[in-house]
């Protein structure tokens, strides 16, 4: 959606890339309507500088809560010109179905603006990129052992509380037929998808109960979602937890994708003995002290 007019959140995105593929760097900088900044940034060890310029628009506007206006400034003629003229998707299709999927629910306009010009937010956004293209995070501390190696649940009384956002992927590999059953809702014990991603939004709530060691955590959202590839027989989950907290949402995102998969395969474990649950993992995370972190698309 294109709006014209004034918008509510102003946005810099860029994306840095040493190598081209090489390790990369997104960033964002995003100001709203109160004027208050707030910066993005996350690393990729093998990557392209295309990929740098999407994912750092895709993880704004994710960022940003939905039917939000907001003006995306980016030096990008790749993203501009394809997004706003059209340009041919022949490549790194998955972002540009996650961008779309962002901007479906938002009210967004495009502003190209030119690199290093001396635009402030742009110059940011650029000196930002290059920094997390050379410096990934690495954490070098168990903070679940006391100094004496016992584990512990940790004090995060003196954090502040800040927007946190995690997303998790998993898969669901079985036979084509088995799938095809799924998606005609043929499937002796019902709505599989639906069920499932019931399960999956309850086990994110229910995270602090089954992980001895995480905080109970007010989630402001969970989704769960599903890509099929109808000729492999697989169902790719994707889930993404929100909070407003003093601790990640990382669990909940992890929980949420790995109960999904889990009802997958008791739905249908009658009619597929050979399904298999694979590639649970953290995609993405933003928010806290230890930054953004971008791990897979």
């Amino acid at each position: 959606m294109n709006k014209t007019s004034k918008a509510a959140y102003e946005v810099y995105t860029d994306g840095s890339c040493l190598g081209n593929p090489g390790p990369g760097g997104w960033a964002a900088i995003i100001i709203n309507e109160k004027g208050e900044k707030q910066s993005l940034g996350g690393h990729i060890d093998s990557t392209t500088n295309n990929r740098m310029e999407i994912t750092a628009v895709i993880q704004a506007l994710e960022t940003i809560p939905e039917n939000s206006a907001i003006n995306i400034y980016t030096d990008s003629q790749y993203v501009i010109n394809t997004m706003v003229k059209g340009w041919r998707r022949t490549a790194n299709k998955d972002l540009w179905h996650a961008l779309d999927s962002a901007v479906h629910t938002r009210h967004v306009s495009w502003t190209w603006v030119r690199g290093h010009s001396g635009n402030p937010g742009n110059e940011e956004a650029d000196a930002l990129a290059l920094q997390h293209s050379r410096t990934p995070r690495v954490e070098t501390t168990l903070t679940h052992l006391d100094q004496h190696g016992n584990v512990r649940m940790v004090d995060i009384g003196d954090k502040v509380a800040t927007l946190r956002v995690a997303t998790a992927k998993g898969k669901v590999s079985m036979r084509p037929e088995t799938l095809s059953m799924i998606l005609k809702g043929t499937v002796e014990k019902g709505d599989v998808l639906t069920t499932a991603r019931i399960a999956g939004i309850m086990g994110a709530k229910h995270t602090a109960t089954l992980i001895p060691m995480c905080h109970p955590l007010p989630l402001d959202k969970v989704d769960v979602g599903f890509e099929f590839d109808e000729s492999k027989g697989s169902i790719t989950i994707t889930a993404t937890a929100q909070t407003v907290a003093k601790t990640g949402v990382e669990m909940e995102a992890l929980t949420a994708a790995s109960i999904t998969a889990l009802t997958i395969y008791d739905m249908i474990k009658s009619v597929d003995r050979g399904m298999v649950i694979e590639n649970i993992r953290l995609v993405r995370k933003s928010g806290g002290k230890s930054g953004d972190i971008v791990l897979d698309s």
